[in-house]
């Protein structure tokens, strides 16, 4: 039974709100407006001391906090199973990424999207340089050698061009956008199987959905 309970004061049954993590990452982020507490840095001996441009750049880009202010909502309320769901993001180990897979995680559930793994897209061999005149667009050619050859009994050296053309997009930028959407499922992975083995949900279940591991392939 994907759907647990759980006994009201008044003896009722009080039935768990079942979602998938990336529906409950959604929730907390983006309906609740949880905020991603940061860990300060190992080195960190005091307050306000070796906090490095890096740290403070990813404190800033926490959700929700501004340069000015705390990383809390002011005067509303923030559910506590929300809290527990961004502390779960917030504890990612380094090894999935860490502080920055946290935010890449908490920003894409406030948007509501996934990573871009390119869907349809095919490397394609085209010219490096187009060129547009009133005859319409060519592509570019370049200067490769020069070739001597006889024209009604004179030798001349003419040029040799040729159009240098590239892969676009390249097989490298699918691959690596490929394999960004893979870290980030994994670490989808990571934060369910905590989530479930945390127990401290009140109100919500997280099921075992997921998004589709590979979707360019069978996945």
């Amino acid at each position: 039974m994907s759907m647990q309970g759980r006994i009201s004061r008044n003896g009722g049954t009080k039935v768990k709100r079942a979602l998938g993590v990336q529906a409950a990452l959604e929730w907390a982020f983006r309906v609740e407006q949880a905020q991603l507490e940061l860990p300060p840095p190992k080195n960190a001996t005091e307050e306000g001391f070796g906090f490095g441009l890096e740290y403070v750049l990813l404190q800033r880009a926490a959700l929700g906090c501004k340069v000015d202010g705390g990383q809390h909502k002011m005067g509303s309320y923030t559910h506590a199973d929300a809290e527990v769901i961004a502390a779960t993001v917030a504890g990612i180990p380094d090894n999935l990424g860490g502080i920055r897979m946290a935010i890449s995680v908490a920003e894409m559930a406030r948007a509501g999207i996934t990573p871009d793994w390119m869907p349809g897209a095919v490397p394609r061999c085209v010219p490096v340089d187009m060129k547009r005149n009133r005859h319409g667009d060519r592509a570019v050619s370049v200067v490769v050698g020069t070739e001597r050859i006889l024209i009604r009994g004179k030798w001349r050296t003419i040029e040799v061009r040729a159009c240098p053309v590239t892969w676009r997009p390249h097989p490298e930028q699918i691959t690596s956008a490929r394999r960004g959407y893979e870290d980030w499922w994994r670490t989808l992975d990571w934060v369910r199987d905590g989530l479930v083995a945390g127990r401290m949900l009140r109100e919500m279940e997280v099921t075992a959905v997921m998004p589709k591991v590979r979707p360019w392939g069978t996945g």
